[in-house]
């Protein structure tokens, strides 16, 4: 299927974000957005929102970012909120 500008689709460039660091959370932010098809500025922009809302925190090493996940919070769509984000992430990787 050829992806068109404009069309939609069933996850969220936050739930992209996140997938691509529960994949492998020593992802630059570059390969974050590449992987994503975002923008470089995008993916900081998502990851900061997911850092204030408690899904992720960032940790230096080196000249590198590693990502935590806690995947103990809920969604945070009225309709979804009683699901937890790890049984999101568990059902979408190989984890």
């Amino acid at each position: 299927m050829d992806w068109k500008a404009g069309s939609w689709g069933f996850l969220t460039n936050h739930a992209r974000v996140l997938l691509a660091i529960a994949r492998a959370p020593d992802l630059r932010l570059r390969d974050i957005a590449a992987a994503c098809y975002i923008t470089e500025r995008t993916a900081q922009s998502i990851v900061t929102d997911l850092e204030q809302a408690g899904y992720l925190s960032r940790e230096r090493d080196g000249r590198r970012t590693r990502y935590s996940l806690h995947l103990d919070g809920t969604l945070r769509h009225p309709a979804e909120v009683h699901l937890p984000v790890r049984e999101l992430l568990e059902l979408l990787t190989d984890h």
